[in-house]
Formats: C-alpha cells, sequence, structure tokens
C-alpha cells in the first residue's frame, strides 16, 4: 500500500515535478493524492492537472482572517486523508489547524538554522556565505524551525546572483527532497 501524500505549493512547480515523478517508480512508496495551492492558475496547477491529481485552491485574501483561511486549508487537506503532507515551494505560514492535525515536512534554500523564513537566498548572498545549501525539516509552528531531516550543501560562486543561487539550489532540492520524503515513507512501512 502506498502512502498518501497532498503537496502544498504556490509557485511554478518544479519541485512538485521532481515528486510526481519519484512516485512514478513503485518503489518509492507514495503517491500524490491532491494538490493544494493558495493562488489560481499557478504553475503547480497546471502540472498537477497534468499528471491527473486534483486540485483545490485556498486564496488568504478570500478569507475573512488567517484562521479561517488555516480552517478551509485543513479541511480540504482532511478530505484527502494524507499520510504526509508536502509541502513544496507553499509560501504561506500554516496555522495549528493544519500544523496539529497534520504531520508535514517541508524544504528550505538554505542550510537551517541560517536564514530561515521567505528571503533565505538573498540573506545568505547578502551575508556573504561561500556555502548555502537546501534542508529538509519537519513542520512545526515556527517559521523554518522544525526537526532537520536532511540537508546538502551548494557552493556560492562570486559571480551568483539570486537568481542563479537559487537555480542551482532547486536543482540540488529537487533529488534532496523526493529521496528525504521516500525514505520517511518506507521507514514507516517498516514499522
Amino acid at each position: 500500500m502506498s502512502a498518501r501524500l497532498v503537496v502544498l505549493a504556490s509557485g511554478a512547480g518544479t519541485t512538485l515535478a521532481a515528486i510526481l515523478q519519484a512516485c512514478a517508480d513503485p518503489a518509492f512508496g507514495g503517491r500524490v493524492v491532491a494538490v493544494g495551492t493558495d493562488r489560481f492558475d499557478s504553475g503547480a496547477e497546471a502540472r498537477a492537472r497534468a499528471a491527473g491529481v486534483p486540485v483545490f485552491t485556498v486564496r488568504l485574501e478570500d478569507c475573512a482572517d488567517r484562521e479561517e483561511f488555516n480552517e478551509l486549508t485543513a479541511g480540504l487537506i482532511a478530505a484527502h486523508e494524507p499520510d504526509l503532507l508536502v509541502l513544496a515551494g507553499y509560501m504561506k505560514i500554516l496555522g495549528k489547524q493544519v500544523i496539529e492535525r497534520f504531520r508535514a515536512v517541508n524544504t528550505h534554500p538554505s542550510l537551517l538554522p541560517a536564514f530561515p523564513g521567505a528571503h533565505a537566498i538573498r540573506d545568505a548572498l547578502a551575508y556573504g556565505v561561500r556555502v548555502s545549501g537546501v534542508s529538509v525539516h519537519w513542520v512545526d509552528e515556527g517559521v523554518d524551525t522544525g526537526p532537520l531531516l536532511a540537508q546538502a550543501a551548494v557552493p556560492v560562486e562570486p559571480s551568483d546572483t539570486e537568481q542563479t543561487l537559487r537555480a542551482r539550489i532547486q536543482a540540488v532540492e529537487r533529488v534532496l527532497y523526493p529521496e528525504t520524503i521516500g525514505r520517511i515513507i518506507r521507514s514507516e512501512e517498516g514499522t
């Protein structure tokens, strides 16, 4: 039996694509049963629909407040009965209505605990680090503060811009994140 994954994404969906590709291998042990977005017409939505995966969207601007946003999001996630909630470039901070209800994993473009938050790559370049990277971690109620599951370093080149460093970090992320998710799923099957 394969683990049921609900993936939340906000942007182009390249990380989602890597997860969908990993799921195509039966040895991976999981399948994406739904994708949630926080805006209409995202690349992630298009990728999910192309793969035949149901999509739901909850926009913060359509909700009275963050509490309603989190309650609606939690309800739609629950409808798909996930074994694991996977954040793949999802750019909204989730409240306790979601975090306390579902086990969730996230990926972040820095070597946490350094440079948490939405501007990690810009912050790393401004600080002048020579090595950045990607972290995979459990989600808790903080911002990028959950227990680490995996990390991979990415050298910062003297000529790097935010865009060039992001591209290299994302290339590593698209390998590390599905591998880590697969290890989580398979370790739970063996228990």
